[in-house]
């Protein structure tokens, strides 16, 4: 069964963790060259794949003892929460144009850039430590894929208007504010556990 308010939780912070990403800029670039469905398919697909191996991963954290799991996860989100503080402004990379705009080619080359860009990145790393914390695998997962796939969508169709209106270092700092609090949530039932 699905925990809506897990899920909701998860779709919070994983979004606005991932909106300041160099993957969220590169799905705006290429969905500006490209067909945005042909790029959205090909980036969905690559996070799906991200989101299951967090999971995966968090699930396995799950057989450690719960002091051990939350002393985990507490230190992970503040590390997670201090690189987002830390972040440099990433400028837009230099992604290479398939040769033509078949939907193989474009889904392949989002999925591609998207697959080696996010491995081990921080959301891939957080939807893990939110998989051991909530033993929740599927509410978990989720939310973690749905709020990948609203960025990419947001970043591929309307990224650039998003960024005019929003400042990407109030989002960076709103998200590490959220995983500040979690990790010493996690780090105060550890202890008190």
């Amino acid at each position: 069964m699905i925990s809506f308010s897990v899920t909701a939780l998860v779709f919070g912070v994983v979004f606005l963790a991932e909106l300041p990403d160099k993957t969220a800029l590169a799905g705006l670039v290429l969905g500006t060259r490209y067909r945005a469905s042909y790029v959205f398919a090909g980036v969905a697909a690559a996070f799906a794949v991200h989101v299951a191996l967090a999971v995966a991963a968090g699930s396995v954290l799950t057989l450690l003892p719960q002091q051990i799991v939350h002393a985990l996860t507490g230190v992970l989100f503040l590390g997670g929460a201090a690189v987002l503080l830390m972040k440099k402004d990433e400028d837009d990379e230099e992604i290479r144009r398939p040769e033509n705009q078949s939907f193989w080619k474009v889904s392949g080359a989002g999925f591609m850039l998207i697959l080696v860009a996010e491995f081990g990145d921080l959301t891939q790393i957080m939807t893990a430590n939110l998989a051991a914390r909530y033993d929740d695998p599927l509410s978990v997962g989720l939310g973690a894929v749905l709020a990948l796939w609203t960025v990419a969508g947001l970043g591929i169709v309307g990224g650039r208007a998003l960024m005019k209106k929003v400042p990407l270092k109030l989002i960076t700092q709103i998200a590490a504010v959220l995983m500040t609090g979690l990790g010493v949530w996690s780090l105060w039932e550890a202890v008190t556990g």
